[in-house]
């Protein structure tokens, strides 16, 4: 076979003069891109008009009327190289409609929305995304148009946010995470109860972000209720912090969902008081306990731990005896099942995914913005959060075989 001639300058750009241009600029080791104009501008600007041009040209082959051009109509449109002059040709019966770049377009290709988009998802306030965008590609974006990009994202929010769910989820994290937003003029703490969950074919989705103004049993209940209203007939597992009230509201939204305490939050609150010192004596030896093989050899655990540790220990036990039946729902199941329903962790990983993105603002100036911050944060970062469930099979024959019908009706066969 042939091999194919590699092309040479003259093959991509035919003036010679502009070639010329290109060439000197190239070797001379100005920029590509950036606030001081790349060598890459005049190129595209020429390729732009020349493309308008043939536009035109194709339009007037095809109209028999005698149709013939009649002048220029000379704009300025953005782009990711910078700021283009741009000649859009004229036709004397007005009916040219140009497709590169329409006539009141005033950016090529919406690439530089695009920018926006991601720049916004990661984190950038619009004072950031206008100084970024003029130092990477020269263009002087307006912050007004820079807010007008990231609030056409609310379409997409609020269809996402509507969404239908699925019938039944395995498992559900329920979770809060706070931040400051301004309200009435003053800045307040408020809650975004996030929703994350494993459907009965293993996968793993975020149903919903619910922004509040403080955590409490009453608004996760009408959080459940939505969830109910999208579609969710049954949940089996529902995992949660300490919450006072949480697995009454879960239990009367979703009577038969096994509501599992998360031990990760337990441990946190028993070590809460210990020194330095004592910190990983404690955890190592709480491990025993929850790491058992039953409930009862569990219970067995604890005693040891409270006789071993004193005044410490007793204090210790007194939490976990509080909440023991809650603690041990997890204990009835395997191995693989009980690293997916013990603690909470799930969510909070989903919230690192978010606090990463958001940790360099302090305060948001109203609640849309927060929202809008977080989907866009969420989308960006999908690939982290949206997957699979590990060794999914297993775990699922067996809860087929734990729960039987109230299962296995929702699997897809």
């Amino acid at each position: 076979m042939k091999k194919k001639k590699s092309p040479r300058m003259s093959d991509l750009v035919a003036d010679e003069k502009l070639r010329e241009q290109f060439k000197e600029a190239l070797y001379s080791g100005k920029p590509l891109l950036g606030e001081e104009g790349g060598i890459f501008t005049d190129l595209l600007q020429s390729f732009v008009n020349a493309s308008l041009e043939g536009e035109l040209d194709h339009h007037l082959s095809e109209d028999k009327g005698g149709n013939r051009r009649n002048g220029h109509t000379s704009k300025t449109v953005k782009s990711q190289a910078g700021n283009l002059s741009i000649k859009t040709p004229r036709d004397r019966n007005s009916d040219f409609e140009p497709v590169l770049i329409e006539k009141r377009k005033k950016e090529l290709n919406g690439g530089l929305e695009q920018s926006i988009l991601a720049l916004y998802a990661q984190g950038n306030s619009n004072e950031d995304i206008h100084r970024m965008l003029k130092k990477m590609y020269g263009v002087d974006y307006p912050r007004t148009s820079i807010t007008a990009v990231t609030e056409r994202v609310w379409p997409k929010i609020n269809e996402w946010q509507q969404r239908s769910l699925q019938s039944c989820y395995a498992i559900l994290y329920l979770d809060g995470i706070y931040f400051k937003v301004k309200e009435d003029g003053k800045f307040q703490d408020m809650t975004v109860y996030s929703v994350y969950g494993v459907d009965v074919e293993g996968n793993r989705d975020c149903l919903g972000i619910y922004l509040q103004r403080r955590e409490c049993a009453p608004e996760w209940k009408l959080v459940l209720e939505d969830l109910k209203r999208r579609g969710v007939q049954d949940i089996l597992f529902a995992c949660i912090d300490g919450l006072p009230g949480f697995k009454n509201v879960i239990n009367e939204v979703f009577e038969q969902t096994i509501v599992q305490r998360c031990i990760v939050h337990k441990i946190r609150n028993s070590i809460r008081y210990a020194s330095d010192k004592e910190v990983k004596k404690i955890c190592k030896d709480l491990r025993a306990v929850y790491s058992s093989a039953n409930s009862q050899q569990a219970e067995l655990a604890l005693i040891e731990f409270e006789t071993k540790w004193g005044a410490q220990g007793e204090r210790i036990a007194k939490l976990w005896r509080k909440d023991w039946d809650d603690l041990m729902q997890f204990m009835d199941y395997s191995q693989p099942l009980r690293r997916m329903i013990y603690t909470t962790n799930p969510v909070e990983n989903l919230h690192r995914i978010i606090r990463k993105i958001t940790k360099s603002k302090g305060a948001w100036t109203s609640k849309n913005a927060l929202i809008k911050q977080i989907y866009m944060a969420l989308m960006q970062n999908e690939k982290s959060w949206k997957r699979s469930a590990h060794g999914w099979k297993s775990i699922q024959q067996e809860l087929e075989l734990k729960f039987g019908e109230r299962f296995s009706k929702w699997i897809n066969n």
